[in-house]
């Protein structure tokens, strides 16, 4: 009997881009991409990209250097990206949000690495992605050290694609911001969000896409703005703001508020024994979450629990240092107010 091989029928020899996967398209993007990660370089960056691993001195000046890592992604606010055909934001709603979860433990971000998957190789679209997240690791102080593209044909619908990131910071050991210095009595500081950030999209879009039947250059109710312009506005980073009150030593705990909202994010930081007050009057939840809130006919209670409301960062500190922490996060800049205050029990009370 003849070999599996012979019994084979005559044909054109097969290759991996008949598979689906282009390699000359890939090293296209890849060399495209180099100079995007040379600018986020720093005394601190020890390799190039295409190693197989990132190099990255520790930074000196520090007496016992804690590394804090982190990786996220940016869900389904993708989906939004696809309908918009816009790809220049993602990378940088990435990178804000990593930044942001590793400063409510007191470190600032050193190095990141990011992950795309696609279907197809679209060199314009990689490049846009990877842009957005060089231009986010250029905002935050921290070298882009490499990454991966990955060609998944048939794993990704056409045109979609999946973007993951992952960040590592450093903070000195007794700067670490664990919620052990959190007292009942303390003072909660919002700092406004510039949006929905990277959370709640997939309610989000069954609201706008499927129960209003809005499309993404549609206008967005009551708004001004169109639906793409909306729900993509950046998820922005808060690193620059607290850097200085950080190192006076003014904060207590820091929430970054995301999935969950406020009710799941803030309890995070507080001993078992302690809850919080939030002051619903104390800010206007700013009118996209109004929009949703109507269209969808969802209830407040839901809202909170999915959307971060227009809070995107919560600071505790001292009752004594309250105002004057306001009154520097919006010397540089940020919507900050008194928000709450620290109480004995557990979860949080909204008043």
């Amino acid at each position: 009997m003849g070999s599996q091989i012979e019994k084979e029928k005559p044909g054109a020899a097969l290759s991996y881009r008949d598979a689906g996967v282009d390699l000359d398209a890939a090293e296209r993007a890849k060399a495209r991409l180099k100079s995007l990660v040379a600018s986020t370089r720093d005394e601190n960056t020890l390799s190039e990209l295409g190693s197989f691993g990132g190099l990255y001195l520790v930074p000196p000046g520090f007496s016992a250097p804690v590394l804090v890592a982190s990786a996220d992604g940016v869900g389904t606010k993708l989906k939004v990206a696809f309908a918009a055909n816009r790809h220049t934001t993602v990378g940088r709603d990435l990178v804000n949000h990593c930044v942001n979860d590793i400063l409510v433990q007191g470190a600032r971000p050193i190095f990141f690495l990011d992950y795309v998957a696609l279907g197809a190789m679209d060199e314009a679209v990689v490049t846009d992605i990877v842009s957005g997240v060089a231009n986010g690791c250029r905002d935050n102080g921290c070298a882009l050290l490499g990454g991966e593209t990955a060609q998944m044909p048939n794993f990704y619908a056409q045109g979609e694609y999946d973007l993951a990131g992952f960040i590592v910071g450093v903070v000195e050991r007794d700067r670490v911001l664990d919620g052990s210095r959190v007292r009942s009595g303390d003072a909660l500081v919002g700092i406004a969000s510039t949006g929905l950030h990277t959370n709640g999209y997939t309610l989000a879009r069954k609201i706008v896409f499927d129960h209003l039947g809005l499309g993404a250059g549609d206008p967005f109710p009551g708004t001004g703005r169109s639906v793409a312009d909306e729900l993509l506005e950046a998820h922005r980073s808060y690193l620059r703001p607290m850097l200085p009150l950080l190192d006076a030593g003014k904060v207590h705990a820091l929430a970054h508020i995301t999935g969950g909202g406020i009710p799941g994010n803030l309890p995070r930081v507080l001993g078992p024994s302690l809850g919080a007050v939030v002051h619903r009057k104390s800010w206007q939840a700013p009118a996209v979450f109004e929009g949703l809130r109507h269209g969808g006919s969802v209830e407040l209670e839901e809202m909170d629990r999915v959307f971060n409301m227009g809070v995107g960062m919560i600071a505790v500190v001292a009752p004594a240092d309250a105002d004057s922490v306001v009154a520097s996060l919006r010397a540089s800049g940020e919507n900050a107010w008194l928000l709450g205050e620290i109480e004995p029990g557990q979860g949080v009370r909204y008043v």
